[in-house]
């Protein structure tokens, strides 16, 4: 998901991926122009509506339907309005993004300048990778124009790499403005491991692909964000409306609150009423846990 206001900013892609789409799938003469049409006629519709998504085959055994869906997607010509469930629900680029926005009057160097500079901005200091990754750019394109971008070159205490920085971030005095809360995996204060790695010093993977005896810390174990560090992790679980934390993990005796507060507001997000716990890593925290839980 990304701010309508950055459509614009993706004319360089869109651009990239009409002059040369790298496809799988061949499309049959009209198909693409059929899914278009239906679209404007028939307004927002997942794949399934518009035709069928796939041909009867493995995952990526998609449809005519769905191929032209995806194409006209990466051109602009379509956009994911809504998802229901894991279904996407696509509609016409024009009927929802407003006419201001809707345009690719930026060039390349351009669009890329904005993005660099919003990724400094939201990151507020950061690696040429940590620039890049932010939205998904490639190394070089963050070189041909990070230092027209407003971002400012710093040195970062026990960094190995060159780094920018906002600088109206380096004007700013931090504020403690700080949240007690259990983070996805997905979540953009993280999903970077390396960066994650750098800044908390707090080494997190997704392990749902992981062999369960393999496991460390649980299939989708999720961070516990309290006072701007990383604290430890859960592994949650529900059943009925008692909320399961499988298995939690605190680095510190401190962590026992703030997991508690987490596990507590959790459990309201999927609306359950009890909070059980079942393993603690440090035996010696599970009855403060659990005390501080009720």
């Amino acid at each position: 998901m990304l701010p309508i206001e950055e459509w614009p900013h993706f004319a360089f892609r869109r651009r990239a991926y009409r002059a040369r789409p790298h496809w799988h799938h061949e499309l049959p003469p009209g198909a693409y122009e059929k899914v278009v049409a239906q679209l404007r006629a028939e307004g927002p519709l997942t794949a399934s509506e518009l035709g069928g998504a796939k041909n009867g085959g493995l995952w990526w055994d998609w449809s005519a339907t769905k191929v032209a869906a995806e194409r006209a997607l990466t051109y602009g010509e379509v956009v994911c309005v809504e998802r229901r469930g894991w279904k996407r629900v696509y509609d016409l680029a024009e009927r929802a993004v407003p006419d201001t926005l809707l345009h690719d009057d930026l060039d390349d160097a351009e669009c890329l300048r904005r993005l660099v500079r919003l990724a400094g901005q939201s990151l507020g200091v950061g690696t040429r990778a940590d620039l890049a990754d932010y939205h998904r750019l490639k190394a070089e394109q963050v070189d041909a124009v990070v230092a027209d971008s407003g971002l400012v070159p710093v040195t970062v205490a026990g960094w190995d790499k060159a780094a920018w920085a906002d600088p109206e971030a380096l004007a700013t005095t931090p504020r403690g403005r700080h949240r007690t809360t259990l983070l996805s995996p997905f979540d953009s204060l993280i999903w970077d491991r390396a960066r994650t790695e750098r800044i908390f010093g707090f080494s997190h993977r997704l392990e749902a692909y992981v062999p369960r005896p393999k496991r460390i810390y649980g299939y989708f174990a999720m961070p516990l964000l309290s006072g701007g560090r990383l604290l430890g992790r859960v592994d949650p679980a529900r059943e009925g409306t008692t909320l399961v934390a499988r298995q939690v993990s605190l680095d510190t005796p401190k962590a026992v609150a703030p997991m508690a507060e987490a596990l507590r507001e959790a459990a309201g997000w999927v609306g359950c009423d009890a909070v059980r716990i079942e393993r603690v890593n440090r035996p010696e925290l599970a009855a403060p846990l659990a005390a501080a839980v009720r």
